[in-house]
C-alpha cells in the first residue's frame, strides 16, 4: 500500500476517483479543490461537488485561489510529502513543483485515449466529432497540455443516443477503477510508461456558447453529434422568427423530397428541417423537443399547433 495521497479535483467527475481511493484503503490527509463559487440563477454560494465528497468522507479541504508561487500551499505538501497528487478535473495548470514533488508524480484521469482529446472537454468533442468508442486514460502529468507520459487506458464504446450527460458518468465510473489499478500497478513495479504520439494529438478546446449555434450546411449527422456532445451547454440552438430557438431533441430521417439547408417541412405533427449533403445526398433532421427563447421545453406537436410553423420558413436566419 501506498503511503499518503493529495487528491486534486472539482467537478462531479472527480467524485468517484475519490471515493475509490477511500474504498480501497488509501491515506488522503489532503483534497485539493477550487473555492467556493456562487452558482444558478440565485447565485448562491455553492460547494464543488469534490469538496461535499471529502466532507462526507471527513477530510481535510483547501481551496487556494492560485497554486504556482503559494509558498504556504507549497509548504503544506512538502509536509505531507505525498506518494503521488491525484489530479482529475482540478482546473487549474499543475506548477513545476508539484510535479517534482511526489515520488509517482503527479497522475492524471483524462476522459479520452490520449492522444486524442486533448484539453478542457474531450468528452464533448469525443461525441460531437462522431467517434464510436472513447474511453479513460491515466498518465503522469508534465509540463504540457494532456502530453505527459500514458500509464493505463481502457476503452467505453458511444451509444448512438449517448449524450455528454449519459458518457461522462461511465467514464467516470471506469476511470476510477483504472486508477486504483494505476496505482497498484505502480507500487509493484509493473507499469511501464509510454510516450504519447504527438502526431496522433487532436485537441477537445473549452467549450464556447457559439459552439452551440446549429449550423445548417453541416450534414445532418454533424448536426445531432453535435447536439448530443453539447448536452447540457451550450447545447444546440438557431433562430426563429428573430428569436432563438434551442433545439433539446432530433432525430436523423429520411425524407423523399430535397429541403434547402435550414427550412423547414411540416408533415402532419412531424417538424422536420434540411440539412447539409452527406455523400453527395442531400440530408434532414426531425426535431423532436425545442425551447423557443422565454419558454418551456416542448414537443414538436407542441410546437406545431402553438407557432403554426409553415413549410419552407427557414430557421437560422
Amino acid at each position: 500500500m501506498a503511503s499518503d495521497l493529495v487528491f486534486c479535483g472539482t467537478p462531479r467527475f472527480a467524485v468517484p476517483t475519490l471515493d475509490r481511493l477511500i474504498d480501497a484503503g488509501y491515506s488522503v490527509p489532503l483534497v485539493v479543490t477550487q473555492p467556493d463559487r456562487p452558482r444558478g440563477r440565485g447565485m448562491e454560494v455553492t460547494l464543488s461537488p469534490v469538496k461535499e465528497a471529502a466532507l462526507r468522507h471527513g477530510l481535510a479541504v483547501i481551496q487556494p485561489d492560485k497554486i504556482k508561487n503559494n509558498e504556504e500551499f507549497r509548504r503544506q505538501l512538502g509536509t505531507i510529502r505525498p506518494q503521488a497528487i491525484i489530479v482529475v478535473g482540478y482546473g487549474r495548470i499543475i506548477p513545476q513543483w508539484m510535479i517534482d514533488l511526489p515520488p509517482f508524480g503527479n497522475l492524471n484521469l483524462h476522459a479520452s485515449l490520449l492522444p486524442k482529446y486533448r484539453g478542457a472537454a474531450p468528452i464533448q468533442w469525443a461525441i460531437a466529432s462522431g467517434e464510436s468508442i472513447t474511453g479513460v486514460t491515466t498518465m503522469r502529468i508534465d509540463a504540457g497540455l494532456d502530453t505527459g507520459d500514458i500509464l493505463l487506458q481502457r476503452e467505453l464504446p458511444i451509444e448512438a443516443e449517448d449524450t455528454a450527460i449519459t458518457l461522462s458518468p461511465k467514464l467516470a465510473e471506469i476511470g476510477a477503477d483504472l486508477m486504483i489499478e494505476t496505482l497498484r500497478g505502480l507500487e509493484r513495479g509493473e507499469i511501464h510508461p509510454k510516450t504519447q504520439d504527438h502526431s496522433q494529438a487532436t485537441l477537445a478546446p473549452i467549450l464556447k456558447r457559439e459552439d452551440g449555434r446549429i449550423d445548417f450546411a453541416r450534414s445532418a449527422g454533424e448536426i445531432f453529434n453535435r447536439l448530443r456532445g453539447f448536452q447540457a451547454w451550450p447545447g444546440a440552438y438557431t433562430t426563429y422568427r428573430e428569436r432563438t430557438l434551442h433545439v433539446q431533441k432530433a432525430r436523423l430521417v429520411e425524407h423523399d423530397g430535397w429541403l434547402a439547408p435550414g427550412a423547414i417541412a411540416i408533415e402532419d405533427t412531424r417538424l422536420l428541417v434540411g440539412c447539409g449533403l452527406s455523400g453527395g445526398r442531400a440530408t434532414t433532421l426531425e426535431l423532436l423537443e425545442l425551447q423557443p427563447e422565454g419558454k418551456r421545453i416542448m414537443s414538436a406537436r407542441d410546437f406545431i399547433n402553438g407557432y403554426r410553423p409553415q413549410t419552407g420558413e427557414i430557421l437560422g436566419q
